[in-house]
């Protein structure tokens, strides 16, 4: 099979190594211009790319010095429930070693102490990874992903995984079709199967094609971000093992800290400020204005099909849900898994193509509306934007509620209604907590009789005891600075 992938980018090059690695016989080039900058901001991932890496056999350590990369253990929100609050989704597991009720003894020691901070959850449920969070120090045992310089990584990859790709420089300035779908580029290069690489510009599914674009605005509020590069001023300190997203005005801000500097960026809704106006207030927050700022349009939303006769889409040109949960790189290395999976039959058929698109399309909106219950669960009033988080009606995405077809938004209130007892998979918990959406409360374990105070204390005791034990058990591991220095960058 000839293969070819138009546009390079991170998008591009982890397209090419995953398609050489699994079918080495296949036909494969690049094309991209030397005129058309990548995004290059993404620099956040989070676990299931190590999985991925995996099926790559490549070595963390092998990319991590050549992409000015870091270790990453969870996500810290901070002023997305109220100002002054903050919490993290830690990644990895729960421990419920010797729970009585699994994630719930946290919301019965919230009901009898409701004074209790809503960060305390993270802490009690994920008590190892939050002893490294909070000491901020590491070890390669503990549940983890990464931060790095995407525009790097893709080079890396170019380099050193990508040796058998023929590589061609080149600007597209026709695109011949029929109706099976694109015959060549520019008059000369053709292939069985186009992928299509290009970022939002989407040129060969979008521009081509005319595949309709699903706008997923009426759920995602942000299409705008400034980004920027900031340095450290005391490293050791600075280099936090997790990315810290602060809400402000119109959005938020990330945090991402990188070996030898910080990415930042402030994501927000044009519907509610303008781009200079953002800028301002980016400013203010960072306490500095002079730094060199990029700004990015995004378009928010998923083609119809992202398999179409012989194109397929991967990265940006396919869809995009916006920063918040480190989503980018997700949906790139997902796709391409799915992708691999269908390619492996040799010849494709038309259920091959549906297949990738269904099964795509459900990850894609279940990330989405996990995404959006980071804003629904707002309480923040204090802007029109806050404000319009916080008053939105659902109900279209809450009707059709079925056990057997459970996503996002509609999984969330079935899991709270059933009290959360089953160890959900994701973050939704975390979230759930750290915004104080309870899966109990007092008045309904009262009129079940099932409201039991010294039961209850001591399931409490049990938490305190995991916290504790964690701290001491990594009283003698080093900072994630130290650990980076002697381990990675031997410095």
């Amino acid at each position: 099979m000839k293969i070819i992938i138009v546009g390079g980018g991170s998008a591009g090059w982890m397209t090419a190594a995953t398609l050489e690695s699994q079918f080495p016989n296949y036909q494969i080039s690049l094309i991209e211009s030397k005129n058309i900058k990548t995004v290059g901001v993404g620099e956040s991932t989070i676990q299931q790319i190590k999985e991925w890496i995996r099926l790559l056999n490549i070595e963390d350590k092998e990319f991590i010095k050549e992409t000015d990369g870091s270790y990453k253990l969870s996500i810290k929100f901070t002023d997305f429930y109220k100002k002054g609050e903050s919490f993290h989704y830690p990644f990895g597991n729960p421990d419920t070693t010797n729970n009585k009720a699994s994630l719930n003894d946290w919301w019965f020691k919230k009901l009898i102490y409701p004074e209790t901070p809503n960060s305390d959850y993270a802490d009690c449920i994920f008590p190892e990874q939050m002893a490294f969070v909070n000491e901020n120090k590491f070890n390669s045992n503990v549940e983890y992903a990464y931060h790095f310089d995407a525009t790097k990584f893709g080079l890396w990859l170019k380099n050193k995984y990508c040796k058998k790709i023929n590589h061609i420089l080149d600007d597209i300035n026709t695109i011949e079709q029929n109706e099976k779908g694109i015959i060549s580029l520019n008059n000369k290069y053709k292939a069985d199967l186009f992928i299509d690489c290009t970022g939002f510009k989407s040129l060969l599914l979008d521009k081509t094609l005319k595949e309709p674009f699903d706008s997923y605005s009426d759920m995602l509020p942000n299409d705008s971000a400034w980004a920027t590069k900031i340095q450290y001023t005391d490293k050791e300190k600075q280099l936090k093992p997790y990315t810290n997203c602060t809400a402000i005005e119109n959005g938020w801000v990330w945090n991402i800290p990188l070996w030898s500097r910080i990415g930042t960026g402030y994501v927000y809704s044009s519907k509610f400020v303008d781009d200079d106006k953002a800028l301002k207030e980016f400013k203010n927050h960072l306490g500095t204005e002079e730094l060199e700022f990029k700004k990015i349009k995004m378009r928010v939303g998923l083609h119809n099909r992202l398999w179409v006769k012989n194109v397929v889409a991967i990265g940006l040109s396919a869809g995009f849900i916006e920063p918040l949960e480190s989503n980018g790189l997700f949906s790139v290395h997902e796709f391409l898994r799915i992708l691999i999976r269908n390619l492996q039959r040799e010849k494709i058929s038309q259920w091959d193509k549906d297949n990738f698109n269904y099964s795509c399309k459900k990850i894609f909106k279940e990330f989405a509306e996990f995404v959006a219950m980071h804003y629904a669960l707002s309480h923040r009033d204090d802007t029109e934007y806050w404000r319009s988080c916080m008053n939105k009606t659902w109900s279209n995405e809450l009707i059709n509620l079925e056990e057997s077809h459970i996503e996002g938004i509609q999984k969330a209130v079935f899991l709270r209604n059933n009290f959360f007892h089953h160890n959900p998979s994701g973050g939704l918990h975390s979230i759930a907590a750290g915004m104080n959406w309870a899966p109990t409360d007092i008045s309904s374990l009262k009129a079940s009789n099932k409201f039991d105070k010294l039961l209850f204390k001591e399931k409490i005791k049990n938490l305190q005891n995991k916290k504790d034990n964690a701290f001491k058990k990594i009283v003698n591991e080093i900072s994630l600075f130290k650990y980076l220095k002697n381990n990675i960058y031997n410095e």
